[in-house]
């Protein structure tokens, strides 16, 4: 991917054949483990399986509507303990804004639930029934529906994967005026991300989505953070960008230039890259509390853990 031959400010991504960004953009063929074919497959079973032991497990209130859509509801999953003040951990699911369910993607539930975390499994309308907009829309009123359900929390932190940690980058760029509440923003955990949709057209991806180049620069937190800096959160909200070893090249690059343009605005951001997993294993780890990447989400929410 050298960038040696553009003219200058054009993204290296314009140097790869047709056949090369697909592959860039094809995360389950990045993965070392096992064959691509099977990677969705065992990440959904991992998921469903998750899911099953969290809501068997843990004190829920499943399918809570956020909205009017059939699409717009939540998992909610408490600690053993009841309290009125609890941090608030909402997590959107992957899936290429086209696939994936919050109910298959409870991996977290258990090691945040023991640690006295509420987490918030949100689903949104995908494609194609949902577009961009609407999604956007829907994740953004998930979070200012919980801040009013839940007034005295002790902080909300937004977690996405792949396109919903895309999604959660979109609510940190959110005008809470229209929606008369500001929330208790803390933290945000952006996991496997893209953040400049527009290599995304010219992709299979994009079949479902039915993205113009108009709509993918709307839609993607890199153009609006740099045309439009500051964001509505302070300096001291944590902003954690995370990127698996076995994530894409292209991955790889939108992760570190979107945590540069986070930093260059006064965000506090940090860029972690974790050794040893991939696109998909670096959330089907989060049912341990070991996990790198649980670590990372607990000392976001409690910092002297």
């Amino acid at each position: 991917m050298a960038a040696s031959t553009l003219p200058a400010g054009e993204p290296p991504w314009k140097t790869l054949s047709a056949e090369e960004l697909e592959k860039q953009y094809s995360p389950s063929r990045w993965v070392i483990r096992m064959k691509a074919e099977e990677v969705v497959s065992t990440f959904v079973r991992a998921g469903s399986q998750a899911t099953r032991k969290a809501r068997a497990t843990r004190r829920n209130q499943l399918d809570v509507p956020y909205g009017d859509g059939e699409g717009e509801k939540m998992d909610i999953y408490f600690p053993d303990e009841d309290s009125k003040a609890f941090p608030l951990f909402l997590f959107f699911h992957g899936g290429y804004w086209q696939s994936g369910s919050k109910d298959d993607s409870a991996f977290m539930v258990t090691p945040l639930t023991a640690q006295g975390v509420v987490v918030v499994i949100v689903a949104y309308d995908i494609a194609p029934k949902g577009a961009l907009d609407r999604m956007v829309d829907q994740v953004t009123r998930s979070v200012v529906f919980l801040q009013r359900r839940y007034p005295s929390n002790e902080g909300i932190y937004l977690c996405g994967h792949s396109a919903g940690a895309h999604l959660a980058a979109m609510v940190l760029l959110a005008s809470w005026t229209k929606h008369g509440v500001t929330p208790n923003l803390q933290g945000f955990l952006l996991v496997s991300g893209i953040y400049d949709l527009e290599p995304l057209i010219y992709t299979s991806q994009n079949a479902p989505l039915h993205m113009a180049l108009e709509d993918a620069q709307r839609n993607s937190p890199q153009r609006r953070l740099e045309v439009a800096p500051p964001t509505p959160v302070g300096p001291a909200c944590p902003v954690v960008v995370v990127v698996g070893q076995h994530d894409s090249p292209e991955f790889h690059r939108q992760s570190r230039e979107f945590y540069e343009t986070l930093h260059r605005v006064g965000l506090k951001a940090s860029l972690q890259e974790l050794p040893d997993v991939d696109h998909f294993d670096i959330v089907e780890n989060l049912t341990r509390e070991d996990h790198a990447l649980t670590q990372i989400i607990l000392k976001t929410i409690f910092p002297t853990l």
